[in-house]
């Protein structure tokens, strides 16, 4: 009786989250000029982002903060997680990932992450100076998030999580806070069996405000110098929410591999329902050796990626609406130490892009 109680109360307390999300209109790209911090759809981790995203089902640990909050759940004592992305190399853009996980009470785990986002010095232009020379500015994206997640049954994981966003210029700044859910479930004798859901950025509209908006200009009707400050009204703009459920399921080469796990082929497929772009579909497939050694693959489609491909132009993916082409890889070296079991691993991904050289991330982490 008990257990099936914990299993009702993980399933109606993620339900009540999920559910405000699926009355909204998704998969409308006519609506992606209505939603602003973007950079909250770009994944910082290493593990994870050389899936393309698809393990919704399965992400474990801290990678789980961005992609399904009750994966975290399953930290055993203490995660430490650092992360650095060259997004889009060549365009000086870098994104730092920080974070830390710690297991708590019997089944629980709390965790922090922050993720920084930097587009280098821009110099400062006018109508007047269109080649600059009035010094730079640098725009800073910043999020910061909090969560805690817990294990209902052996089978049901489920987790919370609040986000701070940030995003400034020099006299400019907005404001704001989302929430993501998520909810995993595990079955089979060796938990080889998952499936997941995942609610992000879900909350208020954001807003800039600041100086920045305001100008100065003469007086009308004036015979004097005067000058007046007027001040622009900045529109509100919504987060770009999505909704993601996804499963995989891990093969075991040997017989006995599945409690010795020493050869796992593990393949995960996650449909992500986003409120203000293309819906998307995500695959992606991982060895594993002894968990020491993991090379992955993955592919992302946009929903009408593939209508009117033309395979005989140099210039292929027309239809796509971002500058991700969608294949990604990765892999993983993870060495274990001390006696504790405690381990050190290295992250590795590449994404492929259209334009410029791609977007390569790299993570040191280690498991007390």
């Amino acid at each position: 009786m008990k257990r099936h109680y914990k299993i009702f109360t993980s399933i109606a307390v993620v339900g009540t989250f999920l559910t405000p999300i699926c009355n909204v209109k998704a998969g409308n790209p006519d609506r992606v000029g209505q939603a602003g911090a973007t950079e909250l759809l770009i994944n910082p981790w290493a593990r994870s982002s050389g899936w393309a995203g698809s393990n919704v089902a399965g992400v474990r640990g801290l990678e789980s903060m961005f992609s399904n909050i009750a994966g975290t759940a399953f930290t055993k004592k203490t995660e430490l997680l650092f992360t650095r992305t060259q997004w889009l190399k060549g365009t000086d853009i870098n994104i730092n990932a920080f974070g830390l996980t710690q297991h708590v009470g019997e089944t629980g785990a709390i965790g922090l992450s922050i993720v920084s986002m930097r587009f280098g010095d821009i110099p400062i232009t006018t109508t007047d100076l269109p080649e600059g020379g009035l010094g730079t500015f640098s725009p800073q994206f910043m999020n910061a998030t909090i969560s805690y997640a817990k294990g209902f049954s052996d089978n049901i994981y489920g987790g919370l999580a609040v986000k701070v966003i940030t995003e400034k210029i020099a006299n400019l700044s907005a404001r704001g806070v989302a929430l993501d859910a998520g909810i995993q479930y595990v079955a089979g004798k060796h938990d080889q069996m998952k499936f997941g859901i995942a609610l992000q950025n879900w909350g208020p509209q954001m807003k800039f405000s600041g100086d920045g908006l305001g100008f100065k200009t003469p007086v009308p009707a004036s015979t004097s110098t005067q000058t007046m400050t007027v001040e622009q009204r900045s529109d509100q703009f919504h987060l770009p929410a999505l909704l993601s459920i996804g499963c995989g399921y891990d093969f075991y080469l040997k017989k006995d591999s599945a409690s010795m796990k020493t050869h796992r082929i593990t393949a995960m497929g996650t449909f992500t329902s986003c409120a203000f772009d293309k819906n998307l579909y995500k695959i992606g497939l991982e060895y594993g050796w002894k968990n020491m050694l993991m090379i992955r693959a993955g592919y992302a489609i946009e929903k009408g990626q593939t209508k009117d491909f033309d395979y005989s132009s140099s210039s292929s993916n027309v239809s796509l609406t971002t500058a991700l082409k969608g294949p990604s890889a990765g892999f993983t070296f993870e060495i274990p130490f001390g006696k504790n079991k405690s381990t050190f691993g290295i992250d590795y991904s590449y994404r492929a892009t259209n334009t410029f050289g791609g977007t390569h991330s790299v993570g040191a982490r280690i498991n007390l």
